[in-house]
Parts: C-alpha cells; sequence; structure tokens
C-alpha cells in the first residue's frame, strides 16, 4: 500500500528502509504555463519522476539534485518540499522524498537507466505517468501558486560556550560546528543559493564560510537579523529579509530566538495566527530553531510585486 505525506518531515527518524529522493523538475512554458519533464525507464518500462536511491553519507536534497541530473541531463535548483511517498518493495519499504526543482543548463543524453525525455504540461504528464504516486505528486506541484520565491534561513551552527570569550559576538564554532557548517553547505548547493548574508557574529559567519566557499559568493554582514535587533525593530527585520527573498535565492544566518520570531510572523495572518495556507512541516505557532537547522522558506509573488509565504520547511539536520 503506498501511503503519501504531503506535510511531511523530510529529517523524521524512519525504521530502516530504501531511502529515495527525487523532483518535479520545471521549466517556463512557450504558454506561460510551467512544463515537467518525465522520463521513460527502459528497465521497468514506464514512465515516471526523475527519482533515486540516497548514496551513504548524502542528503536526501543532495540526492534529488543528482539523480536529476544523471537521469534528465540537467542542473537543479530544489524548492519547496512537495511530498513524502512510501510504499513496500519485496520485504523492505521505500520511502521517496519529492521537491520541485527549477531547471538550469543541460540536455539529454539517453543513457542506461532513461532511453527518453518528455518536458511536456502537467495535465499531459498525468496521462503519461505510469503510477498513482507520482501523479498524486504532481498535483502538488501543480496546486502550488507560482511564481515563487525561496530564501534560506539558517540557524548558526555549534559555537562554544558562553563566557570562553570576552566579546560574546566573537565566539567560533566548535569541531562539531564546523562539520555542520559543511552539511548546511551541500543543502545551500542543493537549493541554488546565490547570495549569502549573517548577523554580525563570529558564528554566524563561520556557518557560512564553506558555503561561501562552494559557492564562490561573498557573505554580506546584516546587523538587521541579530537578535537583539529583530526584537528591537522586528518590522525592519522583516521588512529587509522580504527584500531578499524577492531577488536572488539567498541564505541567512541568524540566531535561535530571532528565527522563530521571523517565521511565525512571516506565517501570520493579521489576527496574528498562523494563516491555514502555509504548508510547513512543523508548527508555526512554535517554530523551532535547533542549532545548525535550516528552514528553507517559499513566497508568492503577487501581481503587485508583493511576497506571501505559502511554505516553510523545517530541515532539523542538513545531513538526513
Amino acid at each position: 500500500m503506498t501511503e503519501i505525506r504531503f506535510a511531511a518531515d523530510a529529517d523524521e527518524e524512519l525504521p530502516p528502509s530504501i531511502h529515495a529522493a527525487g523532483a518535479v523538475l520545471w521549466r517556463p512554458g512557450s504558454n506561460g504555463e510551467a512544463e515537467v519533464a518525465l522520463v521513460h525507464r527502459p528497465h521497468h518500462q514506464d514512465w515516471s519522476l526523475p527519482k533515486g536511491k540516497v548514496d551513504p553519507g548524502e542528503s536526501r536534497a543532495r540526492t534529488a539534485v543528482r539523480e536529476v541530473n544523471e537521469e534528465t541531463g540537467f542542473g537543479a535548483a530544489l524548492g519547496r518540499h512537495l511530498a513524502t511517498v512510501r510504499y513496500p518493495v519485496g520485504s523492505d519499504r521505500k520511502v521517496v522524498d519529492y521537491w520541485e526543482a527549477r531547471a538550469g543548463e543541460g540536455s539529454f543524453t539517453p543513457n542506461g537507466e532513461t532511453d527518453e525525455l518528455r518536458w511536456c504540461s502537467p495535465s499531459e504528464a498525468a496521462g503519461l505517468l505510469s503510477y498513482d504516486s507520482d501523479r498524486d505528486v504532481l498535483d502538488a506541484f501543480s496546486r502550488g501558486p507560482r511564481p515563487l520565491c525561496s530564501l534560506l534561513l539558517v540557524r548558526h551552527a555549534k559555537a562554544g560556550k558562553r563566557g570562553t570569550v570576552a566579546d560574546d559576538d566573537a565566539r567560533p564554532l566548535v569541531d562539531a560546528g564546523r562539520d555542520q557548517a559543511r552539511r548546511i553547505a551541500d543543502l545551500l548547493t542543493a537549493f541554488g543559493v546565490r547570495r549569502l548574508y549573517t548577523a554580525p557574529k563570529v558564528r554566524c559567519r563561520e556557518t557560512l564560510e564553506p558555503a561561501s566557499h562552494r559557492l564562490g559568493a561573498g557573505i554580506t554582514d546584516e546587523p538587521v537579523f541579530a537578535d537583539e535587533a529583530v526584537f528591537a525593530d522586528p518590522a525592519r527585520a522583516r521588512a529587509r529579509l522580504l527584500e531578499l527573498a524577492a531577488g536572488p535565492t539567498s541564505a541567512v544566518c541568524a540566531q535561535g530566538d530571532g528565527i522563530p520570531f521571523l517565521v511565525r510572523d512571516l506565517a501570520a495572518d493579521a489576527s496574528g495566527g498562523v494563516r491555514p495556507e502555509v504548508h510547513s512541516n512543523r508548527r508555526l505557532a512554535d517554530p523551532p530553531s535547533r542549532k545548525g537547522s535550516v528552514w528553507s522558506l517559499s513566497f508568492h509573488a503577487a501581481s503587485d510585486g508583493t511576497l506571501r509565504l505559502v511554505a516553510a520547511d523545517y530541515v532539523r539536520d542538513p545531513a538526513v
């Protein structure tokens, strides 16, 4: 029996399973509607969304980008998490996480895994896909508003204890924190991050340094995202976050009190409650912010340019 969860926790603790990841790879069509990529697998004689098994030591997000490239020939930048699909494979259980992914550069070459690629409208794709579970994932993609903008909100990695240095702002990462920072760099790369911003704390800047080297992007200080600044002028911090979200995909590294406040504020309606149309794998009334964790925030740009949060996916551990 196939089980599909549309607000699944992509880093939840799972029993022994076959883990895989994939994506609804899309690009703008000539008529303004998105075109999605389907692949034909000769060994299975089926049409499916691109996906594949997680390699040892690989995160699911990184797997999704790698498998999309291997099966379609195109690069990809992940967006919102769409669904987690579970189904039996013999005596095991397969667990597949799907994201939507904007297609980058590339071209298709038939290979041993896939011998044909088709770009088609979502309605055409639904008729071609071989499996109901793939159609359900595609439907989750089609129901989402478009265009979407993405921003990754990063909690700094593990640092030395308070009091170990005279200036608390100068506390550096410990070895475990530097390991977390490298895993965060993998995640930010999978999401196609192009710009990096940080609260002016050493631990925040060091958290983004591996990503800076990987992406070839500098790190810009943004004092407005320090905890004390967020609480002193929350409207200014929120406005700056939305301004960054409207541009190229960015990552912001901040602290453990300001991040939950910003996520909760972005998800709230005028009465202060969380808007029901904001999809998340966590309770947005009380957002977590573990050290080294990441919030993947997806915004819809209205015709007047106003951004509205539509999805907030919490990644507790970027290594998973």
